[in-house]
C-alpha cells in the first residue's frame, strides 16, 4: 500500500507501517526524528492521488476540550476546524484523522462520529482519550489491554518540548494501525 502519515515528525506511525513492507511517507513542517521517508513541508504541497491510506494527526491546540478556557468561540478554533475539514476532503479512499477529545463534531457535523481509544488498550498503562475519525476503515481493535491508568500526559510539566512529547503516537497504537489497516 502507498500510505501517507500527515503531521508526523516523530516517524512512529510511519515506521510501524514500513516494518510491514508498505511504501509510507511521513509529512510534517518539522524534520523527522527517526530517519526514513519524510517530506518536510506543507502537507498541501503534495499530490495524494497515489495514496491508498492517509492517517492525519492535525494540530489539536485550538480544537481539544483542554483548550476551551482559551479558545472557546475564537476565530483560531474555527480556522483550525476548517483546516481539519480541508484535510478530510483530500481525495483518498481510506482515511483516519486522529485528535484528542474536542470540538470537531460540534464545528464539523459532516464528519462521522469518532471511535475513542485509550493507550492502555494497546500496551501502555496510561490514559489519553483519543478520537479516530474513520473513512472506509474498521474501528481499531484493542491489541494489548494492560493494567494501569496513569495520566502522564496531563501531568507533564511545562517545557520547550512538552507539545511535541504530548503529540507523539504511542507505539502500541501505531503497531495496531499498521497490522489492522495495512
Amino acid at each position: 500500500m502507498k500510505i501517507y502519515i500527515l503531521f508526523e515528525y516523530s516517524g512512529v506511525v510511519r515506521e510501524a507501517f514500513s516494518k510491514l513492507g508498505h511504501d509510507v511517507t511521513s509529512v510534517d513542517i518539522l524534520p523527522t526524528e527517526i530517519p526514513g521517508e519524510h517530506y518536510q513541508g506543507d502537507v498541501f504541497d503534495l499530490d495524494y492521488s497515489d495514496a491508498d491510506l492517509i492517517i492525519a494527526h492535525p494540530p489539536c491546540t485550538h480544537l481539544c476540550v483542554s483548550g476551551n478556557r482559551w479558545y472557546s468561540d475564537s476565530k483560531k478554533r474555527v480556522d483550525a476546524a476548517k483546516f481539519v475539514l480541508r484535510v478530510w476532503n483530500l481525495q483518498v479512499d481510506k482515511m483516519c484523522i486522529e485528535n484528542p477529545v474536542g470540538v470537531l463534531n460540534t464545528l464539523l457535523p459532516e464528519l462521522p462520529k469518532p471511535q475513542y481509544i485509550q493507550p492502555w488498550q494497546f500496551g501502555h498503562g496510561e490514559t489519553k482519550k483519543t478520537g479516530l475519525w474513520l473513512r472506509n476503515l474498521p474501528n481499531l481493535s484493542p491489541s494489548n489491554i494492560v493494567d494501569g491508568r496513569e495520566n502522564r500526559i496531563h501531568k507533564m510539566p511545562p517545557s520547550k518540548d512538552r507539545g511535541k512529547e504530548r503529540s507523539k503516537t504511542y507505539t502500541g497504537i501505531a503497531e495496531a494501525m499498521a497490522s489492522q489497516w495495512g
